[in-house]
């Protein structure tokens, strides 16, 4: 991996192409990303580029992290990461990362956490089917059977059964990039990208190169 930066969901919009086409993209406000440490195979074992993304209040930051930005000599940020890069060695401390290390036509992976839907049922977190909804049935939403009786008497692994719906870890790969404005540090992306308005997203160079 050789590209990669952090950046912010703003929303989603629509973008027309010469032709008159429309593509659907989410907006991302990306960068910049300041290098904070540049770790190397004799000091730290591997070699990645650590880097700070996004304003906070220094009195929010607990001591040891506010020792890590003292330390680079730039202000305190509200995330830090690391990135393996293959070109790591190329970074030095305080360096910054901007949107324009990206280009339209680029294609990308893109990481967040889902939005949380809270507890729910097997119907909306599975998409199973209820039961009649006349007057006599006493079978509505509810799940089911949810295993058999003598043989072998309990409920199999991965069975979809109520439970806490969305919150989780998601990559969205080989997403294509439509259009990058490097002076308002944004990067328009084809298609959705998990998450809710303001969360932190990482973007990457795709996996899947073609």
């Amino acid at each position: 991996m050789k590209k990669a930066i952090l950046a912010t969901k703003v929303g989603m919009t629509q973008v027309f192409a010469d032709d008159g086409v429309v593509t659907p993209v989410t907006v991302l406000a990306a960068g910049p990303c300041v290098v904070t440490q540049v770790k190397t195979n004799e000091k730290d074992g591997y070699e990645a580029v650590q880097v700070g993304f996004g304003e906070i209040r220094e009195k929010l930051v607990t001591k040891g992290v506010k020792g890590v930005y003292e330390k680079a000599g730039v202000s305190v940020r509200r995330f830090m990461k690391e990135f393996r890069f293959e070109n790591a060695a190329d970074y030095k401390v305080g360096d910054e990362i901007k949107a324009d290390i990206f280009a339209a036509g680029d294609h990308i992976d893109a990481t967040a956490v889902s939005k949380g839907k809270g507890f729910q049922s097997a119907i909306k977190r599975f998409g199973q089917h209820r039961g009649p909804m006349k007057h006599g049935s006493k079978f509505h939403r509810h799940a089911g059977s949810n295993g058999s009786s003598s043989d072998p008497s309990r409920v199999f692994k991965g069975k979809g059964m109520p439970g806490q719906m969305g919150s989780k870890r998601i990559t969205i790969q080989n997403l294509e990039i439509v259009r990058v404005d490097a002076e308002k540090n944004l990067i328009l992306v084809k298609g959705a990208v998990p998450g809710p308005k303001k969360c932190l997203v990482t973007i990457r160079e795709t996996v899947k190169k073609k």
